[in-house]
């Protein structure tokens, strides 16, 4: 399943940037996001849960970030699995940065996500309806850290 979009931020590429490449204060702007830590420089692990229609799915992810062009874009790869094995997840996903202005930068992003077992047969169908909204969510949520400050760097 791909998964993509855009949105526009009011802040300069460099600040989008630090903002973007901080696993700690992505926490709060990745929809379902419960946890990062950081494992070493490239790599993070995270819990993800994954709400569709009435499934409920928490995942035990690890992130690998496998290219960074500063103030350009970042590469990771996502791999893990629901607590009981239930569920599996990869993804591969990259994030571009480009400058519109002094004050204006434009996010783009895109992932190939895989899953299979459970969350696949029973809530691919609703997953699919629900990736624009959580993308947009996630929009939201970066640009409310932006604006209030809370990613000023």
């Amino acid at each position: 399943m791909r998964m993509e979009g855009r949105f526009e931020v009011g802040a300069p590429r460099e600040r989008v940037w630090r903002c973007i490449t901080d696993a700690t204060l992505m926490v709060a702007c990745i929809p379902g996001c419960e946890e990062i830590e950081p494992v070493d420089a490239r790599s993070y692990r995270a819990r993800v849960l994954v709400e569709v229609g009435p499934i409920k799915a928490r995942f035990n992810l690890v992130v690998e970030v496998t290219e960074e062009l500063p103030f350009d874009r970042v590469a990771s790869v996502t791999r893990g699995e629901e607590g009981t094995r239930a569920s599996m997840l990869s993804a591969d996903n990259l994030v571009t940065l480009t400058e519109l202005g002094p004050e204006l930068t434009e996010v783009r992003y895109s992932s190939e996500v895989s899953v299979t077992g459970r969350l696949a047969k029973y809530g691919l169908g609703m997953m699919r309806k629900r990736v624009d909204r959580l993308g947009v969510q996630f929009a939201e949520r970066f640009r409310e850290r932006i604006g209030s400050g809370a990613l000023s760097a």
